[in-house]
């Protein structure tokens, strides 16, 4: 299979290995003449982002390079890169890399040009209508793990440094304005992080297939991402050089993240708080809850369960499906409670608090309560 192409669903998206070559015309084309270049520390020193850099430079575009950006990327990390981006005079952003040098590219790109706070855009009725959309300066999207599908999403999660409260900011011109999806920046992608980010986009197709909400368009792409995750995370895991399984999963990536449009649920509920204070993995974190929260809704999702296992050629139906994903996190080396990733003694009560108010929560198929949302943190804690 030729696994290249130009999509546009639902932004511009360049799909194929070898793709970062042309990121200059990207930026062109979007109007980006002198963009800020937003990475995360990991990335910054390592080849991936030396050759980006050298086809922005080849294509006569001048860009500075701004890497503070924290795993859970916060309100301090992007008010330091405003300062850069105007101080730099810089008319839009180049986001490159995992969840978190993605989701804070686009939200300077969205909050350079704005005079209220970033937490009046909070994912909240219609709290975006409050942005002045024609200050929002373009960005364009290079993502360099499969996993959170940021680069064709319409938000980005900020944690809010004085409460440690994950907030999901909004705005339809969040949204990149062009893709460059090469699963060639993915192939060194460690087998630890391969599993965690390949797990949240597992995460973001259950959940959105699960979702009560009537959206069938996601439903299905839903459940198309999570049979690429069956058949190629497990491949990208055992050898990270597979350039098949990359794109595969880079696909399965994005589409989760344009599946939950549906709706997420309480894996992420739970995660969210957990990574704001814990400062967690977000993938990891959720492949952890995964299983547990799968049981928790079975009542209300077992022949939609069923369904999906049939597709995707499990046997055994809703206890074949927790089955397979017991055994996929296991398989992968996901730790199996948190405990193992650091959250020790934890505040169960603020823990239980925060997911309740956290916006992925309404979308669950069973109602969230305290009371069995505290029994959720204790199965998984």
């Amino acid at each position: 299979m030729n696994l290249l192409g130009n999509w546009s669903y639902p932004t511009r998206i360049r799909f194929g290995a070898g793709r970062i070559s042309e990121i200059g015309t990207a930026c062109r084309e979007a109007g980006i003449s002198r963009p800020l270049f937003v990475t995360d520390k990991g990335l910054r020193d390592l080849p991936v982002v030396r050759t980006a850099l050298d086809v922005l430079d080849s294509s006569g575009i001048p860009t500075t390079v701004f890497s503070d950006v924290d795993p859970n990327p916060s309100d301090v990390n992007l008010e330091a890169g405003i300062r850069t981006y105007i101080e730099g005079t810089h008319d839009g952003v180049v986001a490159f890399g995992g969840g978190s040098g993605l989701d804070l590219g686009k939200a300077i790109a969205f909050m350079a040009g704005q005079t209220r706070p970033v937490w009046d855009f909070e994912d909240i009725g219609d709290w975006w209508m409050r942005a002045n959309a024609g200050a929002i300066a373009p960005n364009v999207a290079v993502p360099t793990t499969a996993g959170t599908g940021s680069e064709v999403g319409r938000a980005s999660v900020i944690t809010n440094s004085a409460t440690e409260e994950k907030k999901i900011i909004f705005h339809p011109r969040i949204l990149p304005v062009d893709v460059s999806c090469d699963p060639e920046l993915t192939v060194d992608l460690l087998p630890a992080l391969t599993a965690g980010t390949g797990m949240d986009a597992f995460a973001h197709c259950l959940e959105a297939y699960c979702s009560p909400h009537f959206h069938p368009l996601s439903q299905g792409i839903a459940l198309e991402g999570m049979r690429l995750v069956k058949e190629f995370l497990p491949r990208a895991y055992r050898d990270g050089g597979d350039l098949e399984a990359r794109a595969h999963m880079l696909a399965a990536a994005s589409m989760g993240a344009i599946a939950f449009q549906k709706g997420l649920g309480a894996i992420h509920a739970l995660s969210h708080p957990i990574g704001a204070r814990y400062n967690t993995h977000h993938g990891t974190t959720n492949a952890v809850v995964t299983r547990t929260v799968l049981e928790f809704n079975r009542p209300a999702i077992e022949g939609r369960i069923e369904r999906a296992a049939a597709y995707l050629g499990i046997d055994g139906g809703f206890d074949g499906f927790s089955a397979f994903v017991a055994g996929l996190t296991e398989q992968l080396g996901i730790p199996a409670r948190m405990s193992e990733l650091g959250v020790t003694d934890p505040d169960i009560d603020w823990l239980v608090a925060n997911a309740l108010a956290d916006p992925t929560a309404g979308a669950n198929p069973v109602k969230m309560t305290e009371s069995n949302t505290k029994v959720l943190y204790e199965a998984v804690l």
